[in-house]
């Protein structure tokens, strides 16, 4: 098994949530390299050598400039701001380094642009962070729409729903300000890339984004949200088929609502990530005395499951779909070939973002231009 150096920039949330995966990923899945944590880079050294005590790492760099430009980092890990993405990606890939960047791919359409150029330049292999569209349950969903199991689908919903700012008593933070920071630069990315994923392309949209509690509590009183809460958006796919998006931080009492109905011609489908080892299908088929969604719990027969656990019903979590990006990232630099989902995919998200922020902005309907 060859090694492969990797530099984590941001040691954060999702910084510590990449750094036990590429610590864990190599023995869950025997992959065929094997990561070596090399160097971090945090916001200042400080924090850097801190995160390196914590998790392993054999250096603190001084900046991500001098992480991207060590020796020993052969790949590089964006867990950073948004607004950091472009640079540090445009940077590694200059430098011939693969890339793997959290999600949204940059603080903007102008960014996921240039950083998708980038990637196709350098050739190198490249992917972003969409995590909660690979658990078990969803993969399982994919490929029953792909062998028909519903027949054929007429209607889609989706939705990504918290309550972390439900309160309108909770204080102002930098979420509540940036249009980047948003919900729909937050939490929609996701929810638009599953839709992508069963889905496929949407023709055109329509969408309202809106602020619900339009100030909120500052230390010399109150202070003005300029980034929305929620957004809802009607859809309609390329196949023809309609849908409907919604993303929401001021959802109360949802605490992880990535969830999606299916309806399609021979039954339908319903997930939610708040249960998330679990899908709901129905087919429509045998008396109708006895029709009913059935409840699917995931086990060893369903995709990356087994490689967690043996044993059906025990779960899988949510650290478990960051080893398992961690694995597809270094299947795609051994193999040198694509790994579902690229740059290329991540510029889509950010194409239907800004559409729905210009539907929003003159309340008509707009095409989705193709990435």
């Amino acid at each position: 098994m060859a090694g492969i150096g990797i530099g984590l920039i941001g040691g954060g949330y999702m910084g510590k949530a990449h750094a036990v995966a590429l610590s864990a990923v190599a023995s869950v899945f025997d992959t065929a390299l094997r990561p070596s944590l090399e160097v971090i880079a945090a916001s200042n050294p400080q924090s850097a050598e801190n995160y390196r005590a914590s998790y392993g790492f054999a250096r603190a760099a001084t900046s991500w400039e001098d992480l991207v430009a060590d020796p020993k980092v052969q790949a590089v890990v964006i867990a950073s701001p948004q607004s950091t993405h472009r640079e540090i990606a445009l940077a590694a890939f200059a430098a011939g380094k693969p890339v793997f960047c959290e999600k949204p791919l940059g603080a903007s359409l102008e960014d996921a642009i240039a950083m998708t150029a980038a990637a196709d330049a350098s050739g190198l292999p490249n992917m972003i962070g969409f995590n909660y569209v690979r658990t078990p349950a969803t993969r399982f969903v994919r490929q029953l729409l792909a062998t028909g199991a519903i027949g054929t689908v007429t209607w889609f919903r989706a939705e990504h729903t918290e309550d972390f700012l439900a309160d309108p008593d909770q204080p102002a933070t930098w979420r509540t300000s940036g249009r980047a920071n948003g919900t729909m630069g937050d939490l929609s990315p996701h929810p638009i890339n599953l839709t992508l994923a069963l889905m496929g392309d949407v023709a055109e949209l329509s969408a309202r984004i809106e602020t619900v509690h339009a100030t909120r509590p500052g230390p010399d009183g109150p202070v003005s949200v300029t980034n929305d809460d929620h957004a809802q958006m009607m859809l309609r796919f390329a196949s023809g088929v309609m849908g409907h998006l919604y993303a929401s931080r001021t959802a109360t009492g949802r605490k992880m609502g990535y969830a999606y109905e299916i309806h399609g011609t021979r039954g339908a489908i319903r997930f939610d990530q708040e249960d998330q080892n679990a899908i709901h299908l129905y087919r429509a088929e045998g008396p109708q005395a006895t029709r009913g969604f059935t409840r699917i719990l995931t086990g060893p027969e369903h995709p990356d499951y087994g490689a967690f656990c043996q044993g059906p019903g025990h779960g899988t979590g949510y650290q478990d779909q960051i080893i398992i990006e961690a694995r597809d990232f270094l299947t795609a630099i051994a193999t040198g070939k694509p790994v579902w989902p690229t740059f290329r995919d991540g510029l889509a998200v950010a194409q239907i973002i800004e559409t729905a922020f210009r539907s929003a902005a003159d309340g008509r309907w707009h095409a989705v231009p193709k990435t």
